[in-house]
C-alpha cells in the first residue's frame, strides 16, 4: 500500500472515530474530571492504534518517565505528540492556543479535561491569566504540558521559546521535564505520512526557580536534542 493510501485510510479512521468520542464527553462529564480524562484517553489510544496499524508508526522512549508533578515542556512537530504524550505522562493538563478552545464541543471537552488557553500574541493580560491558571493547576496536583515554540515546526527548525514559557515556569514552580521529539520526519504537516519510529527523548529534569535566561536556555537545548544529535537505538517501545 502506498504512503498516500495509508494516509487517507488513517484520516478516515481517526477522524470518523473521533466524532463519537468527543460527543461522548457529554455523557461522562457528570461523573467528574477523572472520568473525563479516562474517556479522553480513548481518543489518544485511537490515534496510537491507527498510527501503528495503518501508518506503521511506533514510538520509542529514550529515558525514564518520572513520577510526580512536573511542568512538561515538549518540542512540537506534529499532532502525534499532543495525544501520545498524554498517554505517556498519564494525562497532564494542557496549555492550548486560544483558537483551539473555541472549537464547538471539543473546546468544552478540553476545559473539562483540564487546560489553559493562551493568546499567542502574549499580551500582558494573557500572561497574567496564564500564570494564575498555572498556579491553580499546581494547587490541584496536576502536571502541566506546554509546547513552548507556540506552533508546529519543521524538522531541523529550532526557534526560540515563546515568552509565555517563562511566566508559566515561574507561576507553577515545578521541576521541568523537557521532551524532544522527531515526529515531523514521519508525520509531516503537509504530504503523505510515512512508516517509521517516533523518538521521544526525555531530558534531565530542570529544577524550578532558575533565572529566566538559564531556564530558557536549558529547556531550548533539551527539546532540540534530536535536532542536534541523532537518536540512538533501543529503550522502550510503545
Amino acid at each position: 500500500m502506498s504512503d498516500w493510501l495509508r494516509t487517507i485510510l488513517y484520516q478516515i479512521v481517526f477522524y470518523t472515530g473521533s466524532v463519537p468520542i468527543v460527543v461522548g464527553v457529554a455523557f461522562v462529564a457528570p461523573f467528574g474530571q477523572r472520568a473525563v480524562i479516562r474517556h479522553a484517553h480513548l481518543w489518544a489510544k485511537l490515534n496510537r492504534w491507527a498510527a501503528r496499524n495503518i501508518l506503521g508508526i511506533t514510538t520509542r522512549i529514550e529515558g525514564v518517565v518520572p513520577e510526580g508533578q512536573f511542568l512538561i515542556v515538549s518540542k512540537h512537530q506534529a499532532m502525534f505528540e499532543t495525544t501520545e504524550l498524554q498517554l505517556i505522562f498519564g494525562g497532564p493538563a494542557m496549555v492550548l492556543k486560544r483558537e483551539l478552545t473555541r472549537i464547538p464541543m471539543w473546546g468544552w471537552a478540553t476545559r473539562l479535561y483540564g487546560s489553559m488557553s493562551v493568546d499567542r500574541e502574549a499580551s500582558a493580560k494573557a500572561l497574567r491569566q496564564l500564570m494564575a491558571e498555572g498556579a491553580a493547576l499546581r494547587a490541584q496536583g496536576r502536571s502541566v504540558i506546554v509546547y513552548p515554540e507556540g506552533t508546529r515546526v519543521l524538522p531541523g527548525e529550532t526557534p526560540p521559546l515563546r515568552s509565555g514559557f517563562a511566566g508559566l515556569y515561574k507561576a507553577v514552580g515545578l521541576p521541568v521535564v523537557p521532551v524532544a521529539v522527531d515526529s515531523g520526519r514521519v508525520m509531516p504537516k503537509r504530504g503523505a505520512k510515512r512508516p517509521g519510529v517516533v523518538t521521544v527523548k526525555l531530558g534531565a529534569i530542570i529544577p524550578p526557580g532558575l533565572p529566566r535566561r538559564e531556564a530558557e536556555q536549558r529547556v531550548w537545548e533539551a527539546i532540540n536534542a534530536l535536532e542536534l544529535t541523532p537518536p540512538v537505538k533501543g529503550d522502550a517501545m510503545v
